[in-house]
């Protein structure tokens, strides 16, 4: 008979609890489920790829020595309480695993059925002493085998601590554990749950950044800066989708018109071509048909003014608040406590001045013929819609710090259509 001893010496206990496990998503089992519907509580088996084990003392190390033989190994008489189980791996990592996972050890066991049997010596003792100091001699040691044996009820073999008396009596209070098509069903609920409550933050977040309804088909289908223009103004997105296409092409004109005004560019001919061209539902003529040559053209045109623009800077939002039941879990970060200076070092720190809010930085500046460009680009769009929302976002930035100025006309212009 070949044995092998992957854990041998000795291991700390808490709480009189050590575990096996092998499912590398669990948090580890749980007592009652643990031993629900077993004769035995020293090893709890009815959670599948986990086991339980019960020691004598509350805190402190124990005598543990873990065997995996090829077939059932005798029973040595002299272990004061013995108790047998089925186990089977649910992954290749089976490890024994110390309370709150402070260490662990590899068992190297295979996906395959196991019978599991673990003996016990000395419990009532540690038990008493409650906790065992590291300088304290062992008081109690344990013995867990494994060997490859087809599913069976688990079965008490000896009983003679108190402790163990105890455990097999809380064991034999537990309902039985479900049933695996009873565990099927609750997990796919939970599946089901989870995907609901993951569907409905999606719904809700969706609606959020939309201004607090559901975008259209067509504006979830634009490309182009639809999302760009949300965080400026919610409303004119809507409106521009919710308008004709002929209004749409009217808002993109006037959106480029401004831009190239507001950035000094309408006196160049070939700008001012180009808003004829709109103006008319023709193509841009060159060089703004090809957009590589409209950019060459702005750096090299010496016409072209040097002016800056402010960094456009959106309106702040409320930040999302998901669907109550989904942050049920998620811990409210707290204020940071600053440290507290007493003694004669007080008198040489200066509290900080509340009152006054710490000075942000001012906005970049841009070159604001190079915001202007694309709003003239994007007006040609084929798709009115993408047309519009392009002109209108690069407009903004093209205006910069005083963008208000400019949506209020293009509210106005979407509502006169």
């Amino acid at each position: 008979m070949r044995v092998r001893r992957p854990v041998e010496g000795e291991v700390h206990v808490h709480y009189s609890q050590i575990y096996v496990e092998s499912d590398p998503d669990s948090f580890g089992p749980d007592l009652r489920e643990s031993f629900a519907g077993q004769s035995g509580g020293l090893c709890g088996a009815a959670t599948p790829g986990a086991l339980w084990l019960s020691t004598g003392p509350h805190t402190g190390s124990v005598g543990f020595t873990v065997e995996v033989h090829d077939q059932a190994p005798p029973l040595d008489p002299a272990w004061e309480d013995v108790v047998e189980a089925s186990y089977r791996p649910v992954s290749a990592g089976s490890a024994l695993v110390q309370w709150a996972g402070e260490a662990s050890w590899d068992l190297d066991l295979e996906e395959t059925d196991y019978r599991v049997r673990y003996c016990a010596q000395g419990m009532d003792e540690a038990h008493r002493q409650d906790t065992r100091l590291d300088d304290e001699p062992q008081l109690d040691c344990y013995l867990l085998q494994f060997w490859p044996a087809p599913p069976a009820p688990d079965r008490v073999l000896k009983q003679t601590s108190a402790t163990a008396a105890y455990w097999h009596d809380y064991a034999r209070r537990q309902p039985p554990p479900p049933t695996p098509a009873e565990r099927a069903e609750a997990e796919r609920q939970a599946r089901l749950a989870q995907e609901q409550a993951e569907e409905e933050r999606r719904l809700a977040h969706e609606r959020w950044q939309w201004g607090g309804r559901s975008p259209s088909r067509a504006l979830r289908e634009v490309s182009g800066n639809v999302r760009g223009l949300l965080v400026f103004d919610l409303a004119l997105v809507h409106a521009i989708d919710a308008a004709t296409p002929g209004t749409q092409r009217t808002t993109a004109l006037l959106a480029a018109r401004r831009a190239c005004e507001a950035a000094g560019l309408t006196d160049l001919d070939w700008i001012a071509a180009g808003l004829t061209a709109l103006a008319e539902g023709r193509p841009l003529p060159p060089p703004l048909d090809d957009p590589a040559q409209a950019w060459r053209a702005l750096e090299a045109d010496p016409r072209v003014p040097d002016r800056t623009v402010a960094q456009a800077v959106p309106p702040k939002r409320p930040p999302f608040q998901p669907p109550a039941h989904n942050d049920a879990h998620t811990p409210v970060p707290k204020r940071a406590m600053l440290p507290q200076i007493t003694g004669p070092a007080a008198a040489l720190v200066k509290p900080p001045d509340r009152a006054a809010p710490p000075t942000p930085d001012p906005p970049p500046r841009m070159s604001q013929p190079h915001m202007a460009l694309p709003a003239l680009l994007g007006a040609a769009e084929a798709d009115p819609l993408q047309a519009a929302l392009n002109a209108v976002y690069a407009a903004v930035t093209a205006y910069g710090e005083d963008y208000q100025t400019l949506l209020q006309e293009i509210r106005s212009a979407c509502h006169e259509q």
